[in-house]
C-alpha cells in the first residue's frame, strides 16, 4: 500500500515521517511544497496521479491565522480549491482520504463539547477557507475522512508549548490568555490516531473530532508547562483583547471525541500526560 502525506515539514506531517519507520509495510511518499506544490493548481491532478497513492493523508494547509486576513487568495487555495483536487482525485480513483480540518471551523460562542454535527461558524478567514475545504472534499468524496483537530504542538515547528518555554527562559513574566476554552492535541498522538484507523479492517468516512482529554484555557497550559519544567517565571492570566490580533479567534473549541473513540476503539490521552511525554524529549534533544 503506497500512502501519500502532504505537509510534511509541518507538525503533524513531521510526527507521521517518525512513526512511518513502524510501518514498513506500506511504501511511504512524503511531499512538502518542492515535491508537491498544492498552489500549482493546474498540474495538481496531473502530479498526484504520477504518484498514484492507495491512501492520502492531506495534511497540508494554509495555518497562519492572522495572515490569512490578508492573505486570502493564497488561503483560499491551499485551504480549499488543492483539496477540491486532492478529493476529486481520490474518488474518481477509488483512493483513500484523510483530510486534517480544524476547530476553527465553529464561532466558539458555546459552553458545551462540539460534536461532529454541531453547527459551524468560522470566525475569521482561515476558520473560513477551511470550512469550505471541507465541504467541497465531502461533496466530491462522500467515503473520505476528516479529522478536526485544535491547539497542535509537537517537538516539531513552531508551537505554543515552544514558545512558551522560549519566552520562560527569558522573562521574568509572561502574559497568557484565559478565556480562550479548549484541548491542546499533540501531534504525536494524532498521527498514532491516523494509523490505527488505515490499519483499522473498517473504513468509516465522515468527519471525527480528535484532541488530547481535558478542558483548560491557554493559561492553564502555560501554567501546566511552567509546573512540569519547574521553572520560575511568573504568568499572569489575561483576556483576549490585551492581545491586539488581526484575526478572532473563537473563545470555546474544545472538542467532543465520542465519535472517534466509539468508532475506532481509540483510548485518548489526557493531556498532562502527551505534554510531559513532548516536554521529555525536547529536554532531551537539547
Amino acid at each position: 500500500m503506497k500512502v501519500l502525506v502532504t505537509g510534511t515539514n509541518g507538525q503533524l506531517g513531521s510526527e507521521l515521517r517518525l512513526i512511518s519507520k513502524n510501518f514498513q509495510n506500506f511504501e511511504w511518499v512524503f511531499t512538502d511544497i518542492e515535491e508537491l506544490n498544492l498552489a500549482d493548481l493546474i498540474n495538481l491532478d496531473e502530479n498526484i496521479s504520477n504518484i498514484f497513492p492507495d491512501v492520502i493523508i492531506n495534511c497540508a494547509a494554509y495555518t497562519n491565522v492572522d495572515n490569512a486576513e490578508n492573505e486570502t487568495e493564497l488561503s483560499n487555495i491551499l485551504n480549499y480549491k488543492s483539496v477540491d483536487i486532492i478529493s476529486k482525485w481520490s474518488s474518481r480513483n477509488k483512493k483513500k482520504l484523510i483530510h486534517i480540518s480544524t476547530d476553527y471551523v465553529f464561532n466558539g460562542n458555546t459552553n458545551v463539547p462540539l460534536t461532529e454535527n454541531f453547527p459551524t461558524d468560522p470566525v475569521n478567514y482561515y476558520g473560513l477557507s477551511k470550512l469550505r475545504g471541507e465541504e467541497i472534499c465531502l461533496k466530491n468524496n462522500s467515503k473520505a475522512i476528516i479529522i478536526r483537530t485544535s491547539w497542535v504542538y509537537s517537538r516539531f515547528g513552531m508551537n505554543f508549548v515552544k514558545t512558551i518555554l522560549s519566552l520562560m527562559n527569558k522573562l521574568d513574566s509572561i502574559n497568557v490568555v484565559d478565556d480562550q476554552i479548549g484541548s491542546p492535541t499533540y501531534a504525536a498522538d494524532l498521527a498514532d490516531v491516523i494509523m490505527t484507523i488505515i490499519n483499522s479492517k473498517e473504513w468509516i468516512s465522515g468527519i471525527y473530532h480528535y484532541s488530547n482529554e481535558g478542558q483548560i484555557s491557554w493559561y492553564e497550559f502555560a501554567v501546566k508547562i511552567k509546573e512540569i519544567q519547574d521553572m520560575k517565571t511568573i504568568i499572569k492570566p489575561v483576556k483576549t483583547n490585551y492581545f491586539k490580533t488581526i484575526a478572532k479567534r473563537p473563545k470555546y473549541s474544545l472538542l467532543d471525541k465520542s465519535k472517534i473513540k466509539n468508532t475506532y476503539k481509540i483510548r485518548v490521552p489526557f493531556y498532562e500526560k502527551s505534554l510531559k511525554k513532548c516536554l521529555s524529549i525536547l529536554k532531551d534533544e537539547k
